[in-house]
């Protein structure tokens, strides 16, 4: 009895289907437009070959619609010689979305609020971080908790995270 289920993937031997092959070619251009979309500091943070970084950045310049949709499906080209998924991983990392990404924030969070509750999580801080400038992390703590009181908007709560994600990044 035969099996009248569509299956998308080809078999092996046979060369994919000229829409898969074009499906392909769509998705790696559009993993060159969400790379064309960033700033000039963060595509500066993803290993790229030169020549695709070099177009990436043209596109960039360009304003012009057709030229800007043209010079995306010249991107979409070159892609197709480099392996995607460290860039499609890369660019996850950038937006947060990766699930290690998203478990450091979670992490962060909690030891903030640790370190609200209880001032003692400094000395853990600054044994984990010894460059650390626990004066200004106190500072921050102390500002934190007034706010917190005081109902004012949290501009020390959130200088506090700020402060203890760049401690990680060390």
């Amino acid at each position: 009895m035969a099996d009248d289920s569509f299956d998308d993937a080809p078999e092996a031997g046979e060369r994919p289907s000229k829409s898969r092959r074009k499906r392909a070619m769509h998705a790696l251009q559009d993993l060159g437009a969400e790379l064309a979309a960033l700033s000039a500091e963060r595509l500066a943070g993803i290993e790229l070959p030169e020549t695709l970084r070099e177009a990436l950045l043209e596109a960039q310049r360009l304003t012009r619609h057709e030229a800007r949709r043209r010079q995306l499906q010249y991107i979409g080209r070159l892609m197709r010689d480099i392996e995607p998924a460290p860039i499609r991983a890369a660019l996850d990392a950038l937006n947060g979305a990766s699930a290690v990404e998203i478990a450091r924030q979670h992490r962060l969070e909690r030891l903030r609020e640790r370190l609200l509750e209880d001032e003692s999580v400094l000395t853990e801080i600054g044994a984990n971080h010894p460059g650390a400038d626990l004066t200004r992390i106190r500072q921050l703590r102390r500002g934190a908790l007034h706010e917190r009181e005081a109902g004012k908007p949290p501009k020390h709560y959130r200088e506090l995270f700020r402060t203890l994600r760049e401690l990680q990044n060390e």
